[in-house]
């Protein structure tokens, strides 16, 4: 691997060893169209699992490390048509882990000739490399690594700038910490495809972005080397945007949970000496979720009522909405998918109630019960017409609210333009609102008028769920009419009262606002 010919020419005069050809990084660079290919193809393979060798005159880079990360990297550079290089401190080891085109010899030879350096070693290790300063003088370093959380908030610096205080004569670069070695292996079809890279450097950012090109992923350019801090940062959020939502829905299901079990347990079991508990598992669970479900589904549409509330009342849509609203209508995605998970768990708990044994026993005791009062015919005409459009309008519901799932995936909104997105989410969103509410009203009917129904004084669930809907549908309504619909137009068409925007609305006021997005 040593003797392998090198790039003639130099694309920075301070990086002598990367090479500088026409396509950047030689045979390792892609068209634009292959990207999105798997790199490690079937016949880059040999029959023992390890990879062929690379084109002769590829770029060659080094790798410090031998972990699990480094060997997915170096699985990944092969595969992408790069000559890799790899430094361990007992090669004779780990040799057999890596590709057999990879050379894996001592860190002191593996940085000889590359002009790219992998990093991919710990923190506290990185001392150890400084033995190798005058090899690595006037070269890359992208250090791949990553801080635990502890160590994050210890460290005042980040693992780059540490790095770059160790090896002055040296460019690092940040990059390829928020991809995990899976992602590395399998390819960006499973993975994230953005790689965020910083560096003080232009030209060695401009260098590791198009290798990052040739390798099927994405380079985020994030500035420079001070902002490794904040990428470093990246990996240790876990889902920073589903934490409110996750919260919500969870403190809405134990509220609800034990709103249900004390009104369907505990109240037949102390006035009636009933023992109910066998409900808890499947019968309150099931009567839990929809509430959830549908209280979610109205949050997602109550930010914006408030939101047209506020520029109604302040005659303009450059002021800014309060904190709280602003944080409510981003987190509007992860309620609605939420809303749709509950609803869904709904159904199948609703499809598993006729399969439970304490159902069958109730059948049972319902046949025995007719045969002795003589009755031979139980059928109530208002009570199978209420369970058929009830059943209806929940199906209706659920397919809407999956319709809006679906569209809330990036690979499905990407492919629709603003108007048709804004139909799905926003007019299909509030027919599933209004499909919801008839679905708890027919399950209500005259429930809600019944004076057993009310439970140690407390009102029948649903009739609790159905209070901020109403409000929703009724403010929606209220919103239709000419006198609010025609000024709220003209404040999101830039109007402002009191100020000096003055203009008339065009006559086809409806057709004006779908087709203009300023």
């Amino acid at each position: 691997m040593e003797g392998e010919p090198r790039a003639s020419r130099s694309l920075n005069p301070v990086h002598p060893h990367v090479s500088q050809d026409p396509q950047r990084i030689g045979s390792a660079t892609r068209m634009p169209g292959e990207i999105d290919k798997p790199l490690i193809s079937h016949h880059l393979v040999d029959s023992d699992g390890s990879l062929a060798e690379p084109p002769v005159g590829a770029l060659k880079v080094g790798i410090l490390g031998s972990g699990d990360f480094a060997r997915s990297l170096a699985t990944r550079l092969v595969g992408s048509g790069f000559s890799v290089v790899v430094g361990s401190r007992n090669p004779k080891r780990t040799a057999g882990l890596f590709p057999s085109s990879a050379q894996v010899t001592f860190q002191e030879e593996a940085v000889t000739s590359p002009g790219i350096i992998f990093v991919a070693v710990f923190r506290e290790h990185y001392s150890s490399l400084c033995g190798l300063s005058d090899q690595l003088a006037g070269k890359i370093l992208v250090d791949v690594s990553n801080p635990t959380e502890q160590e994050h908030l210890r460290h005042l610096e980040s693992n780059a700038e540490y790095l770059a205080s160790l090896f002055p004569t040296c460019t690092v670069v940040k990059a390829f910490n928020v991809i995990s070695a899976w992602t590395l292996q399998a390819g960006p079809r499973d993975g994230n495809r953005q790689v965020p890279i910083c560096s003080d450097q232009p030209e060695a950012k401009r260098t590791i972005s198009e290798m990052v090109h040739a390798m099927g992923f994405m380079p985020l350019d994030m500035g420079s080397l001070v902002s490794a801090r904040e990428v470093e940062a990246m990996p240790l959020h876990l889902l920073p945007a589903w934490k409110v939502p996750a919260l919500l829905a969870l403190g809405l299901f134990v509220c609800f949970f034990a709103y249900n079990f004390t009104r369907d347990v505990l109240q037949p079991y102390v006035q009636e000496g009933k023992n109910k508990f066998y409900k808890l598992p499947v019968s309150v669970v099931n009567t839990t979720l929809p509430c959830v479900a549908y209280v979610l589904l109205s949050l997602v549409y109550l930010p914006g009522v408030l939101a047209a509330t506020l520029q109604l009342r302040r005659g303009t849509k450059y002021h800014r909405f309060p904190d709280w609203l602003d944080h409510w209508l981003q987190h509007r995605k992860q309620i609605g998918l939420l809303s749709f998970f509950c609803a869904a768990l709904h159904a199948l708990y609703s499809f598993c109630l006729p399969l439970r044994r304490s159902h069958r026993y109730d059948l049972v005791n319902l046949a025995v019960k007719q045969m002795l009062t003589n009755k031979s015919h139980l059928w109530v005409e208002e009570e199978v017409w209420r369970m058929e459009i009830y059943l209806s309008l929940g199906v209706l519901a659920l397919g809407t609210l999956s319709l809006l799932a679906i569209t809330s995936l990036p690979s499905i909104a990407n492919s629709l333009n603003w108007r048709e997105f804004s139909f799905v989410q926003s007019t299909l969103g509030f027919v599933a609102l209004v499909l919801s509410t008839l679905h708890t009203l027919t399950y209500g009917w005259t429930r809600a008028f019944e004076e057993s129904r009310y439970k140690f004084y407390l009102p029948p669930t649903f009739t609790l769920t159905l209070l901020v809907p109403c409000v929703i549908i009724l403010a929606k309504g209220l919103f239709l009419l000419p006198c609010f619909s025609r000024r709220l137009t003209k404040i999101r068409r830039g109007w402002e009262k009191d100020g000096a925007v003055k203009f008339t609305l065009p006559a086809d006021s409806i057709l004006a606002e779908k087709t203009s997005h300023v």
